[in-house]
């Protein structure tokens, strides 16, 4: 019998029904259109770190040398609720590889019985009636049953079983990237919020001693009572514009606390004005997103999974050879159980095929071509959204590095303006209307200059994320594929 299986063996495995594998071609460009030009580079935001390096790796928001957002990442790592339901989602599929492996080998059962029964025989040679007997019949049988894969359906299986483990595992990796984008995009958002309502603190400060220098310039006759209305309006609105400030500032501590998984009720983050700088990074050239996102391999992994289910569809087609057997003691006494006597065996095969089912094989290998045409398209998207995601973000930098030059110099004539509009109200040239539209030109324009630098920030985070963040294909699991 074991012969018999061996040489089973070694021909089911020069045979398989299924389509060669070969990974979907896509049009890969190469070079990104976005490529920033000298001057662009070096300018803030682009300027390369030395040694320069083409690859972001591991936990690549340490760049930004921010501990507060370390630690953070940390907690995520091990708290998120979405990357444990992803990693949980993960395991499930593991076991899933197992529990089609087991295929490959025979299903083995035992079923001990002991049964005592009436029974009745006539006595040899006599014609008197039946005599009744009672007896104890003890059976310790083992049955064994074994499918050969002569067509490759198990070994397909196993292979689609496998290849969705490791699409499995990079969703996971791709909720991971998300979770520790979004702290780090909503840390970044926070920082600026903080800077900003620093800047309106400070402007409310001035806007108070404006008002007193008003005050007091109105009860020497040097200004009028509605100098001093417009100084108290512009110093409550601005007032008012620092406290809406706290609504968003709460909302992005809240949704920390959430990535981290933490209560947002027992969950805060010190106030601090220093804004981080942002920080160079190294995009590569587009083929290595292929490589690099996540996404995009789970979404190869799944192409590979459906060819794989073409050859098990097609195995339906050949008939399915089963190889069984059976061993085991039967006696009617317990001491003599387990002996030669009473030993009892039987080996055979069976061989079933489907004559006629109405085209439903058919059916459904038309279907697992069709599925794997659709799972091409999705991965060829897939890989599209990619190269778009990174043009986008490099063309947002790119932009944003020119526009904070140029609101800079704006910021830098606005406090020149509010000098001059100062000692010209001063000196009784000019009225405190000037002012006040010196003081509203500088603040507008330094509020610009901060919303420009979080964009920049978060276009930073999203390109990181579009580029694959610290992931490469090379960490993909390495589930057993036959």
């Amino acid at each position: 019998m074991m012969a018999l299986a061996l040489l089973c063996a070694a021909l089911s495995s020069g045979c398989n029904v299924g389509p060669v594998y070969v990974k979907p071609v896509v049009e890969t460009p190469v070079a990104f259109k976005e490529q920033p030009p000298e001057q662009v580079r070096e300018a803030e935001g682009w300027k390369a770190a030395e040694p320069r390096d083409d690859m972001i790796r591991g936990k690549w928001w340490e760049v930004f040398h921010e501990p507060e957002l370390n630690a953070l990442e940390g907690q995520a790592a091990g708290s998120n609720q979405s990357v444990a339901a992803a990693l949980a989602n993960f395991l499930a599929a593991r076991a899933v590889v197992k529990q089609m492996q087991s295929q490959y080998f025979p299903t083995v059962t035992v079923d001990p019985s002991v049964t005592r029964s009436r029974q009745t025989s006539p006595p040899t040679g006599s014609k008197s009636s039946p005599t009744p007997f009672t007896i104890t019949e003890y059976s310790l049988p083992f049955d064994a049953s074994w499918e050969v894969d002569f067509w490759g359906r198990i070994r397909n299986s196993v292979k689609a079983s496998s290849l969705e483990a490791q699409a499995t595992r990079a969703d996971l990796e791709n909720v991971r990237l998300t979770v520790q984008a979004e702290v780090v995009a909503d840390y970044f958002q926070l920082r600026v919020l903080d800077a900003e309502m620093g800047l309106l603190d400070e402007a409310v400060a001035a806007y108070q001693e404006s008002l007193k220098l008003t005050e007091v310039r109105y009860d020497t006759g040097l200004a009028s009572g509605q100098d001093v209305e417009q100084a108290g309006i512009q110093l409550n609105t601005t007032a008012a514009q620092a406290t809406d400030l706290g609504i968003q500032r709460a909302q992005l501590e809240h949704a920390i606390a959430t990535l981290v998984g933490k209560p947002a009720s027992s969950f805060s983050i010190a106030t601090n004005v220093v804004v981080p700088e942002p920080v160079a990074v190294p995009f590569g050239v587009p083929s290595q997103l292929l490589e690099r996102r996540p996404d995009v391999a789970a979404a190869e992994r799944r192409v590979a999974e459906v060819n794989a289910q073409i050859g098990v569809a097609r195995a339906a087609y050949f008939p399915a050879i089963t190889l069984g057997g059976s061993a085991g003691y039967q006696s009617v006494l317990l001491r003599t159980l387990i002996s030669g006597p009473s030993l009892l065996w039987s080996v055979g095969a069976s061989l079933a095929e489907t004559i006629f089912d109405a085209g439903k094989r058919k059916a459904v290998t038309e279907q697992a071509e069709a599925q794997y045409q659709g799972t091409v398209a999705n991965y060829r998207q897939t890989v599209l959204r990619a190269f778009q995601e990174v043009e986008d973000n490099l063309s947002t930098l790119r932009i944003l590095a020119k526009e904070l030059q140029q609101q800079r110099a704006a910021v830098a004539l606005s406090q020149g303006y509010l000098t001059l509009a100062n000692d010209r109200y001063e000196t009784g040239v000019d009225s405190y209307l000037n002012v006040i539209t010196a003081q509203t030109g500088l603040l507008s324009n330094q509020q610009t200059a901060m919303t420009l630098r979080m964009q920049q920030l978060t276009a930073t985070v999203q390109l990181v994320k579009a580029l694959g963040g610290g992931w490469d294909v090379s960490q993909r699991t390495t589930e057993t594929i036959p």
